[in-house]
């Protein structure tokens, strides 16, 4: 499935992030059949890379262990592609501009819409900096999703706004994945957001369970789950029960949004 909108139709959308390839890629499929028949809406698939800019100690730790274990870009796109077909949730990429460029632009815009991607994030790419790869996604009906920060200037946001498709990523913190505390002024931010863009907000970074999840779910259209999931899949062992584990994290998450 391709179309992200429908997944905000029904309330607010649960979004998990795995790090595909941990700890192999045959459970990372296994993990994402069981989080959606557990509630999740869509799912993003991280790329591991070697210097991940935006991520936390779990991300950057699980990217080091499906790299140690082999993984690639090219199998993830592979895997993704293996994914789209078996769930009826849109599946998200998200990774770092270089191993992108290393695959080769047209290369991963043509094989994620043959893989039947929906949409991909790349933190580190600004929006004014990201022409080649964004239209070279839109042509093959792949969303590129843009990011905001509490931070951001309100002439940068206006443009964004216009720019955005998909939903726009909503940074909950100014930090990297899986930090403690949400930005203080989070009502105020994500309502200076929303006055600047016409679609879905999802927010991320800091939603560690169920009790966050539901504390930010009534702000925002969409929320975004990935250092908790890691550790949970990691912390149980990985494998059938490291599956479970956070099958049973989505599934409380899922319940206490609504």
């Amino acid at each position: 499935m391709r179309d992200l909108k429908v997944i905000f139709d029904g309330g607010t959308a649960l979004i998990p992030f795995v790090m595909a390839g941990d700890p192999d890629l045959e459970t990372t499929v296994s993990l994402v059949e069981a989080m959606v028949e557990a509630g999740a809406d869509a799912v993003e698939l991280g790329m591991p890379f070697s210097d991940p800019l935006a991520d936390g100690p779990v991300i950057q730790e699980a990217g080091q262990r499906a790299l140690a274990c082999g993984t690639t870009l090219e199998s993830v796109v592979k895997t993704a592609g293996e994914i789209a077909g078996k769930v009826a949730v849109p599946i998200i990429l998200m990774g770092y501009f270089n191993p992108i460029m290393s695959y080769g632009v047209d290369r991963f815009a043509s094989d994620l819409a043959d893989a039947g991607v929906a949409a991909v994030i790349v933190p580190d790419l600004p929006f004014d900096e990201g022409d080649e790869l964004h239209q070279a996604l839109k042509s093959r009906g792949v969303t590129p999703i843009l990011m905001v920060s509490p931070n951001i200037a309100d002439d940068r946001l206006a443009e964004i706004g216009r720019r955005a498709e998909g939903f726009i990523y909503c940074v909950s913190l100014l930090g990297v994945t899986g930090q403690g505390s949400l930005h203080e002024g989070m009502a105020s931010y994500i309502e200076r957001v929303r006055r600047n863009v016409s679609v879905p907000l999802a927010l991320g970074f800091g939603i560690d369970g169920p009790e966050r999840a539901a504390q930010v779910a009534p702000l925002v259209d969409g929320v975004v789950v990935g250092s908790a999931v890691v550790k949970a899949v990691h912390g149980s062992g990985g494998g059938p029960k490291g599956v479970a584990c956070g099958a049973k994290l989505i599934g409380e998450i899922a319940s206490a949004i609504g």
